[in-house]
C-alpha cells in the first residue's frame, strides 16, 4: 500500500515575485533569525523555505521519509490579492508549476488547483483548465479575502467542483479580526487563528446545509479539522435547541463530521486517536505540512505507527487512494 501525503505545499519564484509586487497588504518582513516571512500587514502568514521552490528537494525528502505520492497545493495567501488579472495570473503560475511537476514525476506528484475565487467566472475557467492539465482536486482557504466559503457569490464555483466530484482541501489562513484579537504575537495567528478559521468555515457549511446541496465533492478539513472534533457535543446540543423554522441542515451535525475528511496533522497522537474516534478511520488521511517551518513528517509516521495496523494502513494510504482514485 503506497504512503500518500495529502497536505504538503509548493510555491514558485514567479508567484512570490508577483506577491511582492502586487500583493497589496501582503509584504515581506525579516524575522529576528534573519529569515524572510510573508505578512499581511503585521500578521505573520507563511515562512517560505527552500523546499517550497525545489522539486528535486521534495522528491529527495519523499524518498528518505517513505512517502510514495504527494498531493501538493499552494498555501496561504494563495491568490486572493492584486485584483482580477493578477489573481488569475498567480493561479495559472501555481497550477502550471504543479502540472509540469506531475509530468516530470508522474508516479510521485498529484496536485490541488488554486482558483481566483473572488472572480467566479474566471475561477470556473481556471478549474476547467487545471483539470485538463491533470489536477486531482481544488484547494481553497477557509476564508477568501474575508468572505465566507458559503457566500452565494461562490455558488457557481462549488457547483462546478461538485459536478466533477473533486476533493477540496480547505486550508486556513489568518481569520478576519486577528489584529483586534491580539493574535499577531507569538504566532498565535497560526496556533489559534488557523484552527479557528477552519473550524468556523466548516461549521458554517454544516449548519447552512452546504453538504446537502453539494453532495459529490469530498471536503478535507486541514490540521485534523481544527477544533471540529472537540466541538461535537456542542454542535449536537446546539442542534437540539435550534428553532425548527431556522434549521437548514437535514442530518445531525455528527453525521456531517463523519461525511467529510481530515488530514492527520495534529502533532500529538492523542489528538489523532480522538479525531479517529469521532469521525471514523475511513475519513482521516496522512498529512505532513512539508516543507513549512512547522512541518511534521517524522510525527506523521510516528503517530500513525501507534494506531492499530488496520487504521494505520487506512490513514497512510488506503483512504487517499479511494478519495483521489489513485
Amino acid at each position: 500500500m503506497p504512503v500518500i501525503d495529502v497536505h504538503t505545499h509548493m510555491f514558485t519564484p514567479k508567484w512570490l515575485e508577483l506577491l511582492k509586487r502586487e500583493g497589496g497588504d501582503y509584504n515581506i518582513q525579516t524575522r529576528p533569525d534573519g529569515q524572510q516571512e510573508i505578512f499581511r500587514g503585521n500578521v505573520p502568514v507563511v515562512l517560505p523555505q527552500k523546499g517550497h521552490f525545489d522539486w528535486d528537494l521534495r522528491i529527495g525528502h519523499m524518498d528518505r521519509s517513505g512517502i510514495d505520492v504527494s498531493v501538493c497545493s499552494l498555501t496561504c495567501p494563495n491568490v486572493y490579492w492584486g485584483g482580477e488579472e493578477v489573481s488569475v495570473r498567480a493561479a495559472r503560475e501555481a497550477n502550471d508549476n504543479f502540472a509540469d511537476a506531475q509530468a516530470r514525476f508522474p508516479d510521485r506528484i498529484r496536485w490541488f488547483a488554486s482558483l481566483p475565487w473572488e472572480y467566479p467566472q474566471r475561477a470556473v475557467e481556471e478549474l476547467e483548465r487545471s483539470c485538463a492539465r491533470g489536477a486531482s482536486g481544488v484547494m481553497v482557504l477557509a476564508n477568501v479575502a474575508g468572505m465566507s466559503l458559503t457566500d452565494a457569490k461562490f455558488a457557481p464555483i462549488w457547483a462546478a467542483i461538485d459536478q466533477r466530484a473533486l476533493p477540496v482541501l480547505v486550508h486556513p489562513t489568518d481569520p478576519p479580526g486577528v489584529d483586534l484579537m491580539d493574535m499577531t504575537k507569538f504566532d498565535l495567528s497560526w496556533s489559534v487563528g488557523f484552527m479557528f478559521d477552519t473550524t468556523l468555515a466548516v461549521t458554517r457549511m454544516i449548519f447552512e446545509g452546504f453538504f446537502d446541496q453539494y453532495t459529490q465533492l469530498k471536503l478535507i478539513a486541514s490540521h485534523g479539522g481544527g477544533t471540529l472534533p472537540y466541538l461535537v457535543g456542542r454542535f449536537e446540543k446546539g442542534d437540539e435547541v435550534e428553532l425548527p423554522q431556522r434549521r437548514q441542515m437535514k442530518r445531525k451535525p455528527t453525521e456531517y463530521l463523519r461525511h467529510i475528511y481530515y488530514d492527520s496533522i495534529t502533532y500529538d497522537v492523542r489528538s489523532l486517536k480522538y479525531l479517529i474516534s469521532i469521525v471514523g478511520e475511513d475519513h482521516v488521511m496522512l498529512g505532513t505540512d512539508w516543507p513549512h517551518w512547522v512541518h511534521d513528517t517524522k510525527g506523521a509516521f510516528a503517530n500513525t505507527a501507534q494506531l492499530p495496523e488496520g487504521q494505520m494502513a487506512k490513514v497512510r494510504g488506503e483512504n487517499a487512494q479511494r478519495v483521489f482514485g489513485l
